[in-house]
């Protein structure tokens, strides 16, 4: 299968995946600049297009490519000339070798992987993520001194990467140490290439060094995405004597995962007690303020200078759901949304229509378990969603809250330690002491018993 005919089934492809106005706002547009074996490079179409793309539709391009062609291919995006610059001169370049295969000073060279727009300065505390927010800036202040380690977790999208970049950034500018960020994918990975037989003693020697060489010679190493450990076991024993190296040489050690640590069923009790260690902080799910300031920091960037109402900055709020990613994703669509349709100004008819893709999805969204029942459980009560998320303690806010708790125990398969996550980051004894308590009280509470089965109906149970 030829260049063009990859390209052509590849958008065909996300045609179907995704809406009418999308694809001929985002896709259509595009332009194939080359595929190779590792890469598919697309003409740059622009920082609103590309962060639009890799934000909100970087999964789907992935999955359409890897359908297409049966590989997974790295999607770039490269100016034409530099493209051009860069093909006239590879006849004059070394051939790609893995780094593992290098004799020179080449394959020991260190890369922190350190993203310096993550900062403390930029990022946006509220009081959902305002803990996790100091317990990072406490460590950055003393790595390996006082928690160690961290463990940072919460839902996908809430600012967990930022938050360790901004670690990274703040060690390496206050110290000489050496600070290691890598995703448990690539750790897998290292690992593998570590763990291949080459058939040489002395390379599979070389090979071992080099790899403790990366990650046990550092001074901080920041670990994304730990759960992706759960169905490596081998991966997951040489992560437990790295920890357990740094762990014992004072070194910092931060390890940022979707879930709590108890959910973390795959792993070894000794891991996760290792993780118990230190101390461990949950980013909760943005409250309607939070949004607010997030949206307001954003558009004022240079690269956006959009300027908002109130009730249209409301309507993003109210609309963006759980994921801060999501959320900048519909401040990128009104920017492209105002140049497109040559706007001076964005009303909220004007954002209604232009975010109407997000808002359904939005919709799709609360249609499942645990968000699901907190809404109706809310409209039931006529409460807020942040009621039941947040710290008032009224007799009508705590009652609908364990209401609430207990319907996820029952009508969910999720753990007692998901469901208090996503419930403002409460502890699972919280959760088993709502459940315990409804379960008692139906016993001769008619009234209740009344109040829940109308709740379930209202849910479609």
């Amino acid at each position: 299968m030829n260049q063009n005919s990859i390209w052509n089934d590849f958008l065909e492809h996300i045609n179907q995946k995704v809406s009418y106005v999308s694809y001929a706002t985002w896709f259509k547009p595009l332009e194939l600049l080359k595929i190779t074996d590792n890469d598919l490079i697309i003409k740059n179409p622009g920082k609103v297009v590309v962060d639009q793309l890799t934000s909100y539709y970087k999964d789907i391009m992935e999955e359409a490519l890897e359908e297409v062609t049966g590989n997974h291919l790295n999607i770039q995006f490269k100016d034409e000339k530099d493209f051009i610059d860069e093909t006239n001169n590879s006849v004059m370049s070394p051939p790609k070798v893995d780094n593992y295969m290098l004799d020179d000073e080449e394959a020991l060279k260190f890369k922190s992987n350190i993203r310096e727009d993550y900062t403390f300065d930029n990022f946006v505390v509220g009081e959902s993520n305002r803990y996790a927010f100091q317990s990072c800036l406490e460590v950055a202040q003393n790595p390996g001194k006082v928690f160690n380690p961290l463990f940072l977790y919460g839902k996908s999208g809430l600012g967990k990467t930022h938050l360790m970049h901004a670690i990274g950034n703040y060690i390496q500018q206050h110290s000489n140490l050496r600070v290691l960020y890598i995703q448990c994918d690539d750790f897998v990975t290292d690992f593998i290439k570590m763990s291949k037989n080459t058939g040489s003693v002395e390379e599979n020697l070389k090979y071992i060094e080099l790899f403790k060489h990366k990650y046990r010679d550092i001074d901080v190493l920041i670990i994304d995405d730990i759960q992706f450990l759960a169905n490596a076991t081998a991966s997951r024993q040489e992560f437990t004597n790295t920890f357990s190296s740094l762990y014992n040489n004072e070194k910092q050690i931060i390890i940022c995962s979707d879930r709590s640590v108890d959910d973390l069923k795959m792993f070894e009790d000794r891991l996760k007690t290792r993780f118990n260690w230190g101390l461990k902080a949950i980013v909760n799910i943005p409250d309607y303020d939070l949004k607010v300031k997030i949206i307001k920091n954003k558009i004022k960037t240079e690269e956006l200078m959009l300027n908002l109402t109130d009730d249209v900055i409301g309507f993003i709020a109210s609309n963006s759901g759980s994921d801060v990613r999501n959320l900048e994703g519909m401040v990128r669509r009104l920017v492209f949304w105002k140049a497109m349709m040559h706007l001076n100004t964005i009303t909220i008819d004007d954002a209604r229509e232009a975010l109407d893709e997000y808002t359904t999805s939005i919709g799709t969204y609360y249609d499942n378990s645990i968000n699901k029942i907190k809404n109706v459980v809310a409209e039931y009560y006529e409460l807020k969603v942040d009621d039941l998320n947040g710290k008032k303690r009224s007799k009508e806010i705590a009652n609908a809250r364990m209401i609430a708790m207990y319907l996820c125990r029952i009508l969910t398969d999720e753990t007692y330690p998901r469901i208090g996550l996503e419930f403002g980051g409460r502890d699972h004894s919280t959760v088993i002491h709502a459940y315990e308590k409804i379960s008692e009280d139906l016993k001769t509470d008619q009234n209740l018993d009344n109040q829940i089965s109308e709740i379930k109906k209202k849910m479609g149970e």
